[in-house]
């Protein structure tokens, strides 16, 4: 075990918390048409606390990716696991909308942030260079493996038990999981303050390219990113993705039991998703560490959405929504790997925590937040998703020529 980089160890135990936190988080779409039969709450009154969720974590990235430049994860991942289980396990008791955005907006949100990709993919960009993509996109796959893991456990128990219990799994999940793999794997920060270099390199053999990461805006961070052009075009391209991954996220289960699609088997399309995403993840993640500009990579993975999104435009039975989730799901994994990869290679390893929550705050802030009510009131003015699909496909194609002005690292 001593020959293994500890690199991977932090992949590793990034992959797990980010299981279980994404994995519990994106099931809400799960327990939205339960909770929208028992109270006739409208969709975007529960829309709004999923947006709230997004808005805390987006919050919450800020603080958790500053200081994650300052110490080793250990200890924001723990304290984030235990506020996120109390907020999904207070979930199980709401009785009004105001208590939902309390329990799961509020608390979910803000706990999310310390188990979140802002912590677990910024403490694996600092272990990697070379591998950098690759490490990031096999972490990331985590989210997957969770979406496609829970989402399915949790449709059973809502059928099969109540929605209640649900959230009151999913928070005992969230807890074990996040607080025993962050105190065991995640107590380093950075591999030069252990003796060891980027990649697994020994000193001796050190590239020369390693200096290239450098960063030039340490002591400048956050005023000199907030005046570069090309932090702005990411925010509005990924703000634009992850707009369009929420609202698919909350509302395409409601949808499919519209269509007359099984209640399990929509909540299984969440896990379909998850399931193609484990492919897309590893496979952006790879393909940025071997192209001219990762940028292509993230693009490809806008367009691969969007296509998606054509699907599910179109779908009326129970196959056309997996063939649906599978192209969608595969071109949403490149979301979580494509962030990091993409600030590390503009902006450096050093500052890429405080960067990536800056980034978090905008896109998790605008997107995460207005998509899951558009979609919500798009729902309650026309009593369809037809034209909410449609601006997903917009938005989808827009961002992806966008990314095209992306200017490369200086």
């Amino acid at each position: 075990m001593k020959d293994i980089y500890w690199g991977w160890f932090v992949v590793t135990g990034a992959f797990f918390v980010l299981s279980v936190s994404y994995g519990a988080r994106y099931c809400f779409g799960v327990f939205v048409h339960p909770m929208f039969v028992d109270y006739h709450w409208q969709m975007s009154a529960i829309s709004l606390g999923f947006s709230i969720n997004l808005l805390m974590y987006a919050l919450g990235g800020l603080v958790s990716g500053r200081l994650l430049d300052r110490m080793a994860p250990r200890w924001i991942m723990t304290i984030g696991a235990c506020v996120a289980a109390l907020g999904f396990i207070s979930t199980g008791f709401v009785h009004t909308p105001g208590q939902l955005y309390l329990t799961y907006g509020v608390l979910g949100g803000i706990g999310s942030a310390g188990i979140g990709v802002v912590v677990n993919s910024s403490s694996v960009g600092k272990w990697f260079v070379r591998h950098r993509g690759l490490a990031i996109g096999v972490a990331s796959i985590g989210i997957g493996l969770g979406t496609m893991t829970l989402t399915p456990v949790a449709g059973y128990i809502v059928k099969n038990y109540h929605w209640r219990t649900g959230f009151m799994l999913l928070g005992g999940i969230v807890l074990v999981v996040g607080v025993l793999v962050s105190q065991v794997l995640m107590g380093k920060s950075r591999p030069e303050e252990y003796g060891m270099l980027p990649d697994g390199d020994q000193p001796e053999t050190k590239p020369l390219e390693h200096r290239d990461d450098i960063p030039v805006l340490a002591y400048g961070f956050p005023a000199t990113v907030l005046r570069d052009h090309r932090f702005w075009v990411l925010v509005i391209c990924f703000s634009g993705a992850i707009m369009a991954q929420m609202m698919v996220f909350v509302h395409q289960v409601s949808y499919a039991v519209d269509t007359n699609i099984g209640r399990i088997a929509a909540a299984s399309s969440l896990g379909a998703i998850g399931v193609a995403s484990i492919f897309g993840r590893f496979f952006f993640g790879w393909l940025s560490d071997h192209i001219r500009d990762p940028k292509y990579s993230a693009l490809s993975g806008f367009l691969v959405m969007a296509s998606g999104m054509v699907i599910l435009l179109n779908t009326e039975t129970t196959g056309m929504l997996y063939v649906y989730a599978l192209v969608f799901g595969f071109g949403y994994g490149s979301l979580a790997p494509m962030m990091p990869v993409l600030l590390s290679d503009r902006f450096g390893r050093e500052v890429l925590g405080s960067a990536y929550g800056l980034l978090t705050f905008f896109t998790a802030g605008i997107g995460g937040v207005i998509g899951p009510v558009l979609g919500g009131i798009i729902y309650d003015k026309t009593g369809s998703y037809n034209q909410a699909w449609q601006l997903n496909i917009i938005v989808l194609v827009s961002i992806s020529l966008l990314m095209l002005i992306l200017k490369p690292k200086r």
